[in-house]
């Protein structure tokens, strides 16, 4: 979502009447066929306002003329698309703070798919990740609220609060029989966008692993390049990644394409019709990437993931992204009030677009475990004195007890957090998968030099 400062809207409802009333015939020859008429607009106004009338005067209850219109307003919002949203006072100081303040909050990304409210993502270390919520999960309540009808606006402000309370999710989970109720406690989210690591003593590969899209990504993911001068390939981990800021994703892709037009946008408007080209300066063309995604890769993770795709730059692993693609604008009405609302579309460099469809990886490739087999057939040269000792080991147990209980502490070594185990790799199908085709190509790139 991008917060412009734009001129105030100024909405009276006599008065576009009266515009359109005004000026109907040149309007009428202006319009074409997917537009409506001024005819078609007035008519459409006063059959408004007489439903106003209506309820107003029948309606069991007193209504409110003012609170009437928010209810419409809300309505309205909502019925264009998952994304857009009228905001009255409240929901617009809210969002002030929101956005200028600390906050509490769940560390969870949720978006609209089939009308339910759905996580796209849970951020690492973040109180949702650590109850175990997935990408993919249904939210069927907020504590004692059903989403049924809820808009994400209403959801996330449900969500946040002070940190430390206490807050309840009701998840639908595929292959779960019954909804998963899930427990945690809020807290103010602080994320750490760049992970950098190796794959054990493999320093030729260089996992890159970005959580969210935050102000300081291009810059940290030049820094750990900088860290690692022997690296031949780089993987792009994506995955579970719901955006952020646009500018930090076309710099990311900026950093390895040289030409042509990262991602593009489009709306309705001239001023939203914006394209995003890569420069030559300090760019990367040669070294092989994979990039890592699944369903809870959105927004700037799918321009990020699906840019590369479309320069032939990558080779993209895992599962189809999510498919958010539109740009949402923040529209002052007055001075308490404001919409949200979706102006443009992203279009990535070879014109498709990922509203709805997302980005499909090159190789797809399901999360879960590689089984792999220890058993060894032969016995090789230098395993034959361990082969004899455990012989003797059988005559001599006592002996091989203290042995093993030597050998076991002297192996004892604390997890480096800069390193991929190998145990890691075969516990994460896509991630295993992806360090293999990687390998192919910076053999295949040491053929081309």
């Amino acid at each position: 979502m991008i917060k412009k400062s734009k001129k105030l809207i100024a909405m009276g409802l006599l008065s576009t009447i009266a515009a359109a009333y005004l000026f109907g015939n040149f309007a009428e020859a202006k319009t074409n066929k997917n537009q409506s008429t001024a005819k078609d607009k007035l008519e459409a106004y006063i059959k408004f306002t007489q439903i106003l009338n209506v309820i107003e005067q029948q309606y069991v209850d007193d209504v409110n003329t003012s609170a009437l219109i928010d209810k419409a307003l809300k309505g309205l919002m909502t019925n264009l698309d998952a994304h857009s949203a009228y905001m009255d006072a409240k929901d617009y100081k809210d969002l002030n703070v929101q956005t200028k303040g600390e906050f509490g909050g769940l560390g969870i990304s949720v978006g609209m798919k089939e009308g339910a409210l759905t996580v796209i993502a849970p951020l690492d270390g973040t109180p949702a990740f650590k109850a175990g919520v997935k990408a993919g999960d249904i939210i069927l309540k907020i504590n004692d609220k059903a989403t049924l009808g809820m808009n994400i606006d209403e959801a996330v402000k449900l969500m946040r609060g002070k940190p430390g309370t206490d807050i309840q999710l009701t998840l639908i989970r595929e292959k779960e029989p019954k909804p998963v109720i899930v427990q945690m406690k809020r807290a103010i989210i602080q994320i750490q966008s760049v992970y950098a690591k190796n794959i054990e003593t493999d320093d030729q590969v260089l996992y890159l692993g970005i959580t969210s899209f935050d102000q300081k990504v291009v810059d940290n993911v030049k820094k750990a390049i900088k860290d690692h001068p022997k690296t031949e390939g780089i993987i792009l981990d994506l995955r579970n990644n719901p955006g952020g800021l646009l500018d930090q994703a076309v710099g990311l892709v900026d950093l390895f394409v040289d030409k042509g037009v990262i991602v593009s946008q489009k709306g309705k408007t001239k001023e939203e019709n914006i394209s995003y080209e890569a420069n030559k300066e300090n760019t990367d063309t040669t070294t092989p990437i994979v990039v890592i995604v699944n369903g809870g890769s959105a927004s700037a993770s799918e321009i990020v993931s699906g840019a590369l795709q479309d320069f032939k730059r990558s080779v993209t692993v895992g599962e189809n992204t999510f498919g958010k693609g539109s740009v949402q604008i923040v529209l002052p009405v007055g001075k308490d009030e404001a919409l949200k609302l979706t102006v443009a579309r992203y279009y990535l460099p070879s014109g498709r677009t990922i509203q709805a469809v997302g980005v499909k990886p090159d190789i797809i490739v399901h999360f879960g475990k590689i089984e792999k087999d220890d058993s060894e057939a032969l016995l090789k040269e230098s395993e034959l004195k361990k082969h004899l000792t455990s012989e003797l080991e059988k005559i001599e147990p006592s002996k091989s007890k203290n042995t093993n209980a030597s050998s076991q502490e002297n192996n004892e070594t604390k997890a480096d957090p800069t390193l991929i185990t190998e145990e890691q790799l075969y516990n994460d199908a896509q991630l295993k998968s992806s360090v293999d085709i990687l390998k192919a190509l910076i053999i295949t790139n040491k053929g081309k030099k």
